[in-house]
């Protein structure tokens, strides 16, 4: 049976523990499920592989409605292939999949390789210490702008409003009032930007790049043959450059994670890179990204002992999994050789979501957030730099987290 904690509403506990909330509370309970309520709603939250697989396959759980609007509206809205389930999903989501394939992947990266080369030339030339959380944004901006295909003209005059706004929109999910209000405000105006740029690509006033992810969106059909209405197309173009630019947390996790673990510096520096990409995928697992997710009972289920009535609601805690005991022996340990062999299980690694990538919610972003990861390894210990005094703390009360100062350094030399 799943325990129920004994509180009027779990939601003070999930701001006063951040990322913690539900592990601690797995540990004084001995159990991987507890009920509790949050935000006045009866919930179950849960950890580990086993959860995972029944949150996300099958359809037993949608999203809408299963979060406040107050985050839906900044990193889903209406309408995107988040909220949908079934065969409309899977239509909708084979958009995403075809888009984040092995070419897309390959432009982005080579896009993204060009940026950095520009972006290393001004840090060379600072004055100031360069704050790397605050740079990656910019370069990354840059890049899925210019990667999606929208022509220089409509983007690069409010470029410092998109970069923001996409930036913004990871920043102040978990805020709430006059903060959030504002953000979503300021993602109103960037969605009405982005209807335009759909407007005048299917107009033909301008044209998109062959194959490009503005021209696949801007004539994909839905269903019978209908192309998604312009502000749909619209939230979907966002749905693809604002996770883009939420890389960049992982990014100045990595930087982290190479100055807390210089012996691994040193081998990719020599070439000895064979655990490069299980480096890039423990700072997936290891740092925190997104806490949880939560979504409403499509039908009635029973799971571990529990019934769910069809609306009820269930909450995975992402960052516990990545930190189940069981998944990962001693999870507070940076270990890359823990990647040495294939996972057995894909639920076990959630940091993007679970499930399948084909026909489930799993994020399709995630194969190109490991490319990028592994990009900038590579470069960061080719990048002679130092590294001043600094706070390199992350709190695990903020959601989402973040370096304290952002990760400053000095002294840069490129060859």
């Amino acid at each position: 049976m799943i325990p129920t904690i004994s509180a009027v509403d779990g939601a003070l506990g999930l701001v006063q523990d951040g990322y913690l909330f539900g592990i601690r509370r797995f540990e004084r309970l001995h159990t991987d499920a507890f009920r509790t309520r949050l935000l006045g709603h009866p919930t179950v939250v849960a950890r580990g592989a086993h959860a995972a697989r029944f949150f996300y396959e099958n359809g037993r759980f949608a999203r809408v409605g299963a979060i406040p609007a107050s985050v839906s509206h900044l990193l889903q809205d209406e309408g995107s292939v988040q909220t949908l389930e079934g065969d409309a999903h899977r239509t909708r989501k084979r958009l995403f999949v075809e888009t984040m394939g092995v070419q897309g992947r390959e432009r982005l990266l080579a896009t993204f390789d060009e940026e950095w080369e520009r972006a290393s030339v001004r840090w060379a030339r600072a004055e100031a210490p360069v704050v790397l959380h605050d740079e990656f944004v910019h370069l990354l901006a840059l890049a899925a702008l210019r990667w999606s295909g929208i022509p220089d003209d409509l983007w690069l005059p409010r470029f410092p409003e998109l970069r923001d706004s996409l930036a913004g929109m990871v920043d102040h999910a978990a805020s709430f009032g006059p903060v959030n209000w504002g953000e979503r405000s300021r993602r109103r105006r960037v969605e009405d930007w982005a209807v335009g740029v759909v407007e005048r690509v299917r107009s033909g006033a301008v044209t998109a790049a062959e194959a490009s992810p503005l021209a696949r969106i801007a004539a994909h059909e839905d269903g019978e043959g209908i192309r998604l209405p312009h502000t749909i197309a619209a939230v979907e173009l966002l749905n693809l450059l604002r996770p883009i630019v939420a890389v960049a947390r992982f990014l100045e996790f990595a930087a982290v994670a190479l100055y807390r673990h210089p012996e691994h510096a040193d081998a990719f520096r020599r070439n000895h890179d064979e655990d490069l990409p299980g480096f890039a995928q423990e700072v997936r697992r290891f740092y925190p990204f997104f806490p949880l997710i939560a979504g409403r009972a499509t039908r009635r289920l029973t799971w571990n002992g529990a019934e769910f009535e069809a609306g009820d609601r269930m909450v995975l805690d992402l960052y516990g999994t990545d930190h189940d005991p069981r998944l990962w022996p001693s999870p507070r340990r940076f270990d890359p050789g823990r990647f040495r062999h294939p996972l057995s299980d894909r639920n076990a690694l959630v940091a993007q979501g679970g499930g399948e990538y084909a026909d489930g919610h799993r994020c399709p972003g995630e194969p190109a957030t490991q490319d990028l990861i592994e990009h900038t390894l590579r470069r960061l210990v080719r990048l002679d730099y130092s590294m001043p005094p600094q706070d390199l703390r992350i709190s695990l009360r903020k959601m989402p987290a973040k370096v304290a100062d952002g990760v400053l350094i000095t002294d840069v030399k490129t060859a």
